[in-house]
């Protein structure tokens, strides 16, 4: 068994000591690799990297900042463990939480074990009160009951973290698209530290991502196969409505009233002219997902494990 911890890095030059000698005690019994992703520091990073690297060190240097999920991407992609871990490298996770997550991992015959925060060392107003509210909105309207979506450390089997489908800024639904694979996912408390050194690179700013990233990952998990289904009732509702006001005010066009400038006219056409867009925003959609599958000989389900009577082999898909 091997373990990839992926950890993405910008501007953490006074961080880099203490976190490798945190991973070499920690990991000390197992055999392993660090994948450290330079997300376009502008400090001493990368050349502390350099210094102090040793045989279990990767190090992936960005040409410019992309952001932490395609540094994450980029450090699932180059892993070659069973498992990968991910965790930030401000020194806030700590690395000797991740033997107790590999063990119940595999005691438990889980596919990802996220960490929670138990005593969390943040500030109260601009980082514990945003935080948990976004917490409570992700589990209430994706269903994928994780408590502590902003924790960064993570345990995943390969096949799923490297099917996550990372894009954009959705790093921070991990757990949400792992369920959409259909892993089986668990929670355990994880230390939590004070950041030392270096500063956050997280704010309110945020906020706004986090809803319109939310919104994305509702439409993944109910229509990524069948956006006509969420297109075509509204599209049809509207298309129907729009018909009905404009026939209601046909008929009042033939029994002599003027009916040009009236809102419930513009209303009608503004119904007609959305429903159209929509039902045909629908179809092209259709259209796109089944280019996606078809065209890249990929399968809209995936197989957890496949059982015969009397076989000696059961196969577990990747």
């Amino acid at each position: 068994m091997q373990l990839s911890l992926v950890i993405t890095l910008l501007n953490e030059q006074d961080n880099i000591a203490p976190l490798l000698q945190r991973i070499s005690t920690a990991l000390s019994n197992y055999t392993y690799e660090v994948i450290l992703v330079d997300d376009g520091s502008t400090d001493q990073t990368v050349q502390r990297i350099k210094t102090l690297a040793d045989e279990h060190i990767v190090l992936l240097i960005f040409r410019r900042n992309y952001g932490q999920t395609a540094a994450m991407k980029a450090g699932i992609d180059y892993a070659k463990g069973d498992y990968i871990i991910t965790l930030d490298g401000d020194l806030q996770n700590d690395p000797s939480d991740i033997p107790m997550m590999v063990q119940k991992l595999e005691s438990e015959d889980l596919d990802m074990v996220a960490g929670r925060r138990a005593n969390r060392q943040d500030g109260m107003v601009l980082r514990k009160i945003p935080s948990k509210i976004a917490n409570a909105l992700i589990r209430r309207m994706t269903g994928v009951y994780v408590h502590d979506y902003g924790c960064s450390l993570k345990v995943m089997r390969k096949e799923i973290a490297k099917n996550l489908g990372l894009y954009g800024q959705l790093h921070r639904y991990v757990p949400v698209l792992a369920n959409l694979q259909g892993a089986r996912i668990a929670e355990v408390d994880v230390q939590h530290h004070a950041r030392i050194h270096g500063t956050s690179k997280y704010g309110l700013g945020r906020t706004f991502k986090v809803i319109s990233d939310l919104l994305l990952m509702l439409f993944f998990q109910q229509y990524q196969q069948r956006p006509m289904h969420l297109f075509g009732p509204i599209g049809i509702f509207s298309f129907l409505g729009g018909t009905g006001i404009l026939g209601y005010m046909l008929l009042l066009k033939l029994l002599g009233n003027d009916i040009w400038g009236r809102p419930l006219l513009l209303l009608g056409m503004i119904l007609l002219i959305a429903g159209i867009q929509l039902l045909t925003f629908g179809i092209m959609a259709e259209i796109m997902m089944r280019t996606y599958y078809e065209s890249q000989d990929k399968s809209p389900y995936r197989i957890r494990s496949v059982y015969q009577k009397n076989s000696p082999h059961q196969t577990t898909t990747l």
